[in-house]
């Protein structure tokens, strides 16, 4: 057996491993990810390196490798923990090695460290008192104002004396070479800037018998069994507080935290209301950090100056030498799922990175993934419950609207006659309105505006996407039918996609309220790096009536002012190629309506859809997750979907259409070859959803089975054929395990 060895672990580093023979005493104890102390570079000198893949042929002449001397087992780094998950990472999920560690690990990206000159003063305090009189007297201001300065503060910073003491950098190296100044040089961090207009309270909130009672109850476990927490707390109902509460614990310990939100619009509330608790403990990490802050910040966390790091999915792998607890606030949301491979998600692998550091756990939303809450069900996780909002405020009132009625009675326009009126009224009264316009795929599902039927693959229950080509396409199985110009079940020629977006809609808005204010977020009117916070800033402050978005204006943002929330297609995600369709379409419709009436005036929900009766519809209506939650297991149950069975899915993507053809045609011959399951189902290959991106063609296979094992198995087996045929040198492959 041989292993693949790097030996040093930053950007470059990771990009060349050496290989090593495993002598047979160590067999066994060699895997993916553990530290060893291999001979390296000149005289043979022993140093340390991690395994990052095994195999069983020689790469190099046999002669030239050199053995691994031992497994290390000192005490375990966080660069060592770290490793572990990324081999976890790539066994899970499938990638590369080098892949898997580039997710977890913070390879240190060289930047230039920023540095700042600081003045002192050489000499006694009788000396610099003498000084201040002598230059005071001889009318020398400048120098007066620097000694006296000095004598106040005993240091200040070199740009400071030049800017406003007004000295200049001639007169100052001249007191310097007198022996009268010591100037020093040193580091600082560049630290991003937070927006701070706004005051937030920093009184510690009280919490109220329901928050409380899941406080104790999650202490409880942590002291008895410490199974991850699921916190199922409706819109509202403060489970930031909760969190606040168990950090505050684990800080106490001088124990680290992390707190992973879903997106960075997110932290413009957030971090406010955590800065306020803990001050500057606490920073924030993404992928809108330059370099320089990025490796400042990994340097306060390394030094321990930070305890608390904020951020989305990446923030989860934050360096932390003494990692205590781990929260995935709003843990359902599709942005943790990573589209880069290894294809992870961040509530999964959080609990991993609990496991591995000792960390406890807590996952919370107001509509949990199914999965998660399967897990709550089952005991896998320990479920807790908050169903009161905080301080009292009412949950919205809600209101479904039948826009095949609306369209019958002539109304063709984007917003019912009830969505209209009601933001007629609350304007006039001046308070706030949101419009939510889920895109996710509304050029995808075909139906009808008369009746709402839609057009569905009649062997995988999901809806049939239409492409540029005409035809409709399954994305699972590869059914497909030429685009129909009339509806199947009741002949209306009113059938085709949904089209309008954002844009649009804010184009309706501003000729329907020529009055109002209005903004729009979207994936277009946020591409600058403070465009998040300078929007949500604007509306929280009153400059704008109406707020127009996508899923970025649903995710646990607090408006006191916003009476009033519009679901403008409420279908757009239940009729996803996708057997998560109405999972989301719950999560969206829940969590919207619950963005109405936070403060002390109440809230309404308008649900604009095609399918009233829909029982997706009618949970997320009268705000039941378990009855949605019934009803969607037992359709899983019976089709074979997570968490009822485990799914693979295979996506490549190649220049040329034909040869991927080609190529996920024998990826599928030879998984039917090796499986060993009967129960194991392939599917496709298909079309992806978006079939061709940049010139890149994309398809997709799906397995499904009752075992993960034997899909893990399958797709090691893939792995390994694809790793040794060279017709696969042009097709780009990754995997997303689901369970």
């Amino acid at each position: 057996m041989y292993a693949d060895v790097i030996v040093n672990i930053s950007a470059s580093g990771l990009d060349r491993s050496f290989q090593y023979r495993v002598p047979e005493e160590l067999s066994g104890q060699v895997s993916e990810g553990c530290r060893v102390k291999i001979p390296f570079g000149q005289g043979s000198r022993c140093t340390d390196g991690y395994v990052i893949a095994l195999d069983d042929a020689p790469k190099i002449e046999e002669s030239r490798i050199k053995d691994i001397l031992a497994v290390d087992d000192r005490a375990v780094t966080v660069e060592h923990r770290l490793m572990q998950l990324a081999a976890w990472l790539r066994k899970t999920y499938g990638s590369t090695m080098i892949a898997a560690i580039k997710t977890v690990m913070p390879v240190k990206v060289k930047s230039r460290e920023k540095t700042e000159r600081s003045i002192s003063f050489a000499g006694t305090e009788e000396e610099l008192a003498a000084l201040c009189e002598e230059c005071t007297r001889k009318h020398q201001t400048a120098r007066a104002r620097l000694f006296y300065y000095l004598s106040q503060y005993r240091i200040i910073s070199w740009r400071e004396a030049v800017g406003s003491l007004k000295l200049t950098a001639a007169d100052l190296r001249k007191l310097q070479e007198k022996g009268l100044l010591t100037v020093s040089e040193n580091t600082v961090y560049r630290i991003p800037k937070m927006d701070t207009e706004e005051a937030v309270t920093a009184e510690k909130p009280a919490l109220n018998p329901e928050q409380q009672l899941v406080v104790d109850g999650i202490l409880t476990e942590w002291e008895e069994r410490d199974r991850p927490c699921l916190i199922h707390g409706v819109t509202g109902s403060g489970k930031t507080h909760v969190y606040m509460e168990l950090m505050e614990r684990v800080l106490a310990e001088g124990k680290d935290c992390i707190l992973l939100i879903p997106e960075i619009s997110l932290t413009w509330q957030t971090v406010r209301r955590f800065y306020a608790r803990f001050g500057d403990r606490i920073c924030v990490l993404h992928s809108r950090l330059s370099a320089g802050e990025r490796s400042d910040l990994l340097s306060r966390i390394e030094a321990g100056e930070v305890k608390l790091v904020i951020g989305p999915r990446s923030a989860l792998f934050a360096p932390f030498k003494q990692l205590g607890l781990i929260i995935v606030d709003e843990e359902h949301e599709s942005s943790y799922a990573s589209e880069l491979s290894p294809r992870y998600h961040a509530a999964e692998t959080a609990v991993m990175r609990g496991k591995i550091e000792n960390a406890h756990v807590i996952l919370g939303s107001a509509t949990p993934q199914v999965e998660s809450f399967y897990k709550g069900r089952e005991g896998e996780y320990a479920l807790f419950r908050l169903q009161k909002r905080y301080g009292g405020a009412l949950l919205p009132e809600v209101e479904v609207v039948d826009m095949r009625r609306e369209l019958a009675e002539g109304n063709r326009s984007i917003f019912s006659r009830r969505l209209y009126t009601e933001m007629s009224e609350r304007l006039a009264k001046g308070q706030q309105v949101m419009l939510f316009l889920n895109r996710r795929g509304h050029t995808g599902f075909i139906s009808c505006r008369s009746c709402g039927h839609v057009v569905k693959c009649p062997h995988c229950d999901v809806a049939l996407t239409l492409h540029r080509n005409g035809k409709l396409i399954c994305h699972y199985c590869g059914y497909s039918t030429p685009e129909m110009k009339h509806c199947p079940s009741c002949g209306s020629s009113y059938i085709g996609g949904f089209k309008a977006g954002t844009q649009q809609v804010e184009d309706l808005v501003k000729k329907a309220f020529p009055e109002a204010g209005v903004l729009r977020m979207d994936g277009d009117s946020t591409k600058d790096r403070d465009s998040y916070a300078r929007i949500l800033s604007d509306f929280a402050r009153g400059k704008a009536d109406i707020l127009i978005g996508t899923q970025m204006i649903v995710k646990g943002h607090d408006f006191p002012n916003v009476t009033l929330v519009g679901i403008l297609a409420a279908d757009t995600s239940l009729f996803a190629a996708d057997y998560r369709g109405g999972e989301r379409t719950f999560q969206l419709i829940s969590q919207a309506a619950g963005r109405a009436g936070r403060g002390r005036l109440p809230g309404l929900a308008v649900i604009q859809t095609y399918h009233p009766e829909n029982p997706v519809i009618l949970s997320a209506a009268a705000g039941d997750y378990d009855s949605f939650f019934e009803n969607e297991m037992a359709a899983r149950s019976l089709m074979g979907y997570p968490p009822a069975g485990a799914l693979l899915e295979i996506h490549a993507g190649c220049k040329n259409e034909e040869q991927l053809t080609v190529a996920m045609n024998y990826m599928k011959s030879y998984l039917e070859r090796i499986r060993r399951d009967g129960r194991t189902v392939i599917l496709g290959p298909s079309p992806e959803n978006i079939s061709k991106i940049k010139d890149i063609y994309r398809g997709v296979i799906y397995l499904k089975g009752s075992s993960l094992a034997e899909l893990i198995r399958l797709r090691s087996g893939l792995e390994k054929y694809i790793r040794i045929n060279k017709g696969f040198d042009q097709i780009t492959v990754v995997y997303n395990t689901e369970k």
